[in-house]
């Protein structure tokens, strides 16, 4: 069949449409990859491949988009094609296409900016949490401007569609059944064979991380990542005998001073702690996005952060801590419960996730009050309904709450008499902390020991805090407001230290995840390395923990500087104890990493498993074939927290 037959009966307007986005999506391709060229090494070969697997992806999308109209095409009959309503449904019905694409393509490029990434399951997220989001984007870009522009360019396809006589094409043609049928049902077959048989992950085979995003297609990525919200870990990933994956974690975990409680497939065990307990209060400040590349400890040399660096020339720092993943939920997943990153969503977002045996359970036990503390609304990403199903008091910005909330511990609302600050995420640190200090005043009152975590928010996108506080003008990037988060932490200690609570509090400052998670690597590990900070413990001083390890291990360390007996049933291990072998346990939503020393595993749906040797000085992953302990080791960690928290073993 002649491909210019396609353009002249009544589907030219549909292969017109077709063929501009094709183009339109290759020119968005051309341009990511020449503002990517100087991040990562690009060879002919691999240029080639984008841009194929790129082509077939823009295909599949571009049948999932006519789809509908083919369909309509097919059976409308031909004594209507001049028809008032055809020309209305085929005017309309452009221009909405049109307008959808664009749109997409603004926010692909805008995602790209703040991720390196095509769409995502974070990019799903979005979508549910609309409030947020849209006065994120109002908030960072002009959206007024932004909207205007979409319609304005889908106005101009329109009217060169008219001009180019593609319209008048479609109304005077006079297509038979058997050619509508031919091309309707190859274009309906299409759609099903991409809906069944080509996955987003055949982008994801090669190596290196940024050519497989580049060779992907937006649209089609949103939707692979909105069909697999949720990963089986049993189903996708390469398994050990249950036995075998339970006998080598409960070896993994046993420490000198534990004890297992239970049966072979639990990891419950008895801690006994050293000496006299120490009890103090504990306020965790979890920072936003706080690389540990930011600070000059680790080599930055802008003075980014310097309250942070003082703070860590004094009191007890983390020096090789890696977070677990690249999302505040999997930042507090690990804060909080102490367990490997399983795939898919984080436990935090998850169905049946109260009553867990957390850190809060831990400090409860101990006789403490735990409170939740978070400037924005904390219906955001389900942490009101995972922290207040743990037993921790909630206080936050309580402007929406969740349908379904029905956890029974105390709520306190800030108000907005309490906040002078306040954008698209939340109020300002030092809002945030005055809250904090309003409330241990109480607490120390009524006699009651807190904890407290405290999530804050001024180092987001879009970058705006309080004016006058700094040098940097508000909303100018994230340096201000890493400059200000940086600010707001020395305003709250130099406040507290005033208090009588003060000498018997131990304050914590660790990341949830790093600024940024893109590289060249699927998992690239510097990308995942953060600070932690432990202030004001007895007798301590200036001291530096050099040896790798995770998020999940900082509570296990502190338990033990405390001298604290407890049932733990968590991963993480004390990192200053004598037979602590280093390793690191990090994710993204689907690929899962366990580095210990220089082995690095990473586990991949379809029970892939990729081996490599880490060269930390360097940040390169070189393709290592091994076998033996450390992948078994990976496998146990991550199958058994799956099978835990699946069949009721985390809870209480």
């Amino acid at each position: 069949m002649n491909c210019l037959f396609l353009f002249k009966n009544r589907y030219s307007v549909l292969f017109s449409f077709v063929a501009v986005f094709i183009a339109a999506s290759f020119l968005i391709r051309l341009g990511l990859l020449t503002a990517t060229i100087e991040k990562t090494g690009f060879s002919l070969l691999s240029i080639l491949r984008i841009f194929t697997q790129g082509l077939i992806y823009d295909l599949g999308v571009s049948s999932f988009l006519a789809l509908a109209y083919a369909i309509y095409l097919l059976v409308l009959p031909q004594r209507f094609i001049q028809s008032w309503f055809n020309i209305f449904i085929s005017y309309a019905g452009l221009f909405f296409m049109v307008t959808i694409v664009i749109f997409s393509f603004f926010a692909e490029l805008t995602f790209w900016q703040e991720f390196d990434s095509r769409f995502n399951f974070i990019a799903v997220d979005y979508l549910i949490y609309t409030y947020e989001v849209i006065h994120n984007i109002n908030e960072s870009y002009p959206l007024p401007l932004l909207i205007g522009g979409v319609l304005a360019i889908s106005c101009l396809f329109l009217w060169l569609f008219i001009r180019m006589g593609v319209f008048k094409t479609t109304f005077q043609s006079d297509t038979s059944l058997k050619i509508r049928g031919m091309i309707s049902g190859f274009i309906v077959i299409i759609a099903l064979l991409y809906g069944f048989f080509i996955n987003n992950s055949w982008a994801e085979e090669g190596n290196n991380r940024y050519h497989n995003e580049l060779a992907k297609a937006g649209i089609y990525s949103i939707f692979s990542a909105f069909k697999n919200n949720e990963l089986n870990y049993n189903q996708f990933y390469k398994l050990l005998d249950k036995p075998e994956a339970y006998r080598l974690i409960r070896s993994q975990l046993l420490e000198a001073n534990s004890t297992y409680l239970n049966n072979n497939s639990s990891i419950k065990r008895e801690i006994k702690g050293k000496g006299p307990a120490f009890k103090p209060n504990v306020i965790m400040i979890t920072v936003e996005s706080l690389s540990a590349d930011f600070m000059a400890h680790f080599g930055n040399r802008e003075n980014l952060t310097p309250v942070l660096d003082g703070l860590a020339e004094t009191n007890l720092l983390f020096t090789n801590m890696y977070a677990t993943g690249t999302r505040t939920v999997r930042g507090m997943e690990a804060l909080s419960l102490a367990v490997p990153p399983t795939p898919g969503s984080s436990i935090v977002r998850r169905p049946n996730n109260d009553s867990l045996t957390t850190i809060g359970n831990i400090f409860r036990k101990a006789g403490y009050e735990q409170t939740f503390y978070y400037g924005g609304d904390g219906y955001f990403d389900n942490m009101n309904q995972y922290f207040g199903g743990n037993g921790y008091n909630i206080t936050d910005r309580g402007r929406k709450i969740m349908a379904g909330d029905h956890y029974t511990t105390k709520r306190t609302i800030i108000t907005d008499q309490e906040v002078h600050f306040e954008n698209a995420w939340g109020i300002s640190d030092e809002d945030l902390y005055q809250t904090v200090v309003s409330n241990s005043d109480e607490q120390f009152k009524r006699g009651i020991p807190f904890y407290s975590f405290v999530m804050t928010t001024s180092n987001h996108r879009p970058f705006t805090y309080p004016a006058g506080k700094i040098n940097i003008p508000s909303g100018t990037g994230r340096t201000g407001a890493l400059r200000y988060t940086d600010y707001a932490i020395g305003q709250f200690i130099l406040q507290i230290s005033h208090k009588p609570w003060f000498k018997n509090t131990v304050i914590i400052i660790v990341a949830d995840h790093c600024a940024s998670s893109a590289g060249k690597n699927e998992i690239d590990i510097s990308k995942y390395h953060i600070p932690c900070i432990i202030l004001n413990l007895p007798n301590s001083g200036k001291r530096e923990i050099n040896k790798v390890c995770s998020q999940i291990d900082l509570y296990p360390t502190l338990f033990n500087l405390f001298g604290w007996s407890y049932e733990s049933n968590l991963y993480g291990k004390d990192v200053l104890a004598a037979g602590y072998v280093p390793r690191a346990l990090l994710g993204t939503y689907q690929k899962l990493a366990y580095l210990k020393k220089d082995s690095l595993v990473i586990l991949s749906p379809q029970q892939q498993i990729n081996t490599f040797i880490y060269h930390k000085n360097t940040n390169e992953q070189l393709p290592k074939s091994f076998s033996g302990r450390v992948i078994k080791e990976a496998i146990a960690n991550y199958q058994t927290a799956y099978d835990l928290f699946k069949n009721g073993g985390l809870h209480q």
